[in-house]
């Protein structure tokens, strides 16, 4: 089989390469799962240069914690699939419900765990979920880690998102938008923010009442305060990390929460105390259960969801799908084929 591999110690994509591996088998108490989509992640990008927690990796690794496709075979003793199931591995291979703890166990595509960036790949059956039958192997490789995160921001926390809340996402990366979808199926209004006008029109167009260009604006999270009629909006998705969390901060509203989930920069205003006085919190996400996997494609199945994918690449071009996906044309998700 083909499989893309990472070398030890990589910190760049020219040290990611094309080889030719054997085709694994399952084990007791695992499948075999023909990969037929994978997308990235930022975080995917951090893992090629050696800027992911840990540093550079220290191993050689198939690269890609999302990937979809069917079961080929199944090991002994295996009961939650069979051979033809579509089927995504989970991101945290441990982790099957239930609140944060701290024995999680391996996230896919980063050392020790496994990653989906291979023709095939086995996993435990307790880290491999059913996907929604209403996508595409390409929509549905969207979703472990990106999708699981936007879901547990807004439904997953002490007061999960209900119509007529109002909701503000930052940017319009994969996130994001998957977060745009679920809250516009909850019922909540969405407000969006970008750098680029052109992008606010699309997402208006996906179901965002308001855009805001926060370089125009320059107290963008006031201004979402401001457009939501209230004390501020009830969610703020925050993607943005450090150097937005001053700005989410200032636009959740009374008893309101933000969901943490950015690393995309490291400096910035990161003191709380603006939630003090209204009461609000801010909640850490770092993506989410199996769990919480299955609730989002019953989800997905039961209002119609459709994933943005921004850009499909050919299974020997994923050096060009990673170039893209860190560029500033990305709108959504990035996706290869396998």
């Amino acid at each position: 089989m083909k499989a893309w591999r990472l070398a030890q110690g990589a910190s760049s994509l020219d040290d990611l390469s094309l080889v030719e591996a054997d085709k694994p088998a399952p084990g007791p108490g695992e499948v075999l799962i023909r990969v037929r989509a994978c997308s990235l992640n930022y975080r995917d990008q951090a893992i090629v240069t050696g800027n992911y927690f840990g540093g550079r990796v220290d191993r050689e690794i198939t690269p890609l914690s999302d990937g979809a496709g069917e079961v080929e075979a199944v090991g002994e003793g295996v009961t939650r699939f069979a051979p033809g199931d579509r089927v995504a591995g989970a991101f945290f291979q441990n982790w099957w419900d239930g609140p944060p703890r701290p024995d999680v166990g391996p996230a896919l595509g980063a050392p020790p765990a496994k990653g989906m960036l291979a023709e095939y790949v086995t996993l435990p059956e307790g880290g491999v979920v059913h996907i929604a039958r209403s996508l595409s192997f390409e929509e549905a490789a969207t979703l472990p880690c990106a999708g699981v995160t936007a879901w547990n921001a807004l439904m997953e926390g002490p007061r999960p998102v209900r119509p007529g809340a109002h909701v503000l996402i930052l940017g319009t990366g994969g996130v994001s938008l998957l977060a745009l979808a679920i809250a516009r199926a909850a019922g909540a209004t969405v407000f969006a923010t970008s750098s680029s006008d052109e992008k606010l029109e699309r997402v208006r167009a996906l179901g965002a009442a308001h855009g805001i260009n926060y370089r125009a604006v320059e107290s963008w999270g006031a201004e979402a305060a401001r457009l939501s009629g209230k004390t501020g909006v009830e969610h703020v998705v925050e993607v943005g990390g450090a150097g937005t969390l001053a700005q989410s901060m200032a636009a959740v509203g009374f008893t309101g929460e933000v969901a943490l989930i950015g690393v995309l920069t490291r400096e910035g205003d990161t003191a709380p105390h603006a939630l003090m006085l209204k009461g609000a919190s801010l909640r850490g996400i770092f993506v989410g259960s199996r769990g919480m996997a299955e609730r989002l494609n019953a989800a997905i199945d039961a209002n119609g969801i459709r994933p943005v994918v921004d850009r499909v690449f050919a299974f020997e071009e994923a050096v060009e799908a990673y170039r893209y996906q860190a560029s500033e044309a990305l709108f959504g998700k990035v996706v290869i084929r396998v």
